[in-house]
C-alpha cells in the first residue's frame, strides 16, 4: 500500500458482497454458490439468479480462469487512471463457472500479448486499509 491517497474511485461494498471484500482483504477470492441448483454465480446477491433459491453459501475460488474478452483503454475515463494508460480490462471466465469483470495486469497492453482463452490467475492489490482489489494476470506455468 502507498502512503499517498488512492487516486481512483473505490468500490462501496454492499451488504450482499461483504464476504467477497472480507476475502480479498485476506488475498482470497470467494464466490456465491447456490446449494439448491449447485451452481456458482456472480455478482453477489442473497438469492440465486438461476433458480431463485435462497440456500446460498460462499465458496473459496481457486482464482484461475481464462480471458473471455478484453479491452485496451488508451484514454482514462477518470483522472486517476491517467498515468496508467494504456491499461486492460477483461471479462474472466473463472474455473468456478462464473464470469467476473476485472483488470488484467502484468501483461503488455497490446493485442499481440493478450488473447481470448488465455489462462489467468487472480492477484490482489491492497489499495487502502479497507479495500483490496482482485485483479488477474497471465497464469504462470
Amino acid at each position: 500500500m502507498s502512503d499517498q491517497k488512492y487516486p481512483k474511485p473505490l468500490p462501496t461494498p454492499s451488504p450482499e458482497a461483504q464476504r467477497f471484500w472480507e476475502g480479498t482483504k485476506k488475498h482470497e477470492l470467494w464466490i456465491p454458490y447456490c446449494r439448491s441448483c449447485e451452481k456458482s454465480y456472480w455478482y453477489p446477491r442473497d438469492f440465486c439468479p438461476q433458480c431463485g433459491g435462497r440456500d446460498v453459501e460462499w465458496r473459496r475460488s481457486g482464482g484461475k480462469g481464462r480471458v473471455h474478452t478484453f479491452a485496451i483503454h488508451y484514454r482514462a475515463f477518470h483522472p486517476g487512471w491517467t498515468d496508467e494508460v494504456p491499461y486492460v480490462t477483461a471479462l474472466i471466465d473463472l474455473d468456478d463457472g462464473v464470469r467476473i469483470f476485472s483488470n488484467l495486469v502484468e501483461v503488455e497492453a497490446d493485442p499481440k500479448a493478450i488473447r481470448c482463452e488465455m489462462p489467468v490467475e487472480v492477484v490482489f492489490e491492497d489499495v487502502t486499509d479497507e479495500i483490496t482489489l482482485a485483479k488477474f494476470r497471465p497464469a504462470s506455468a
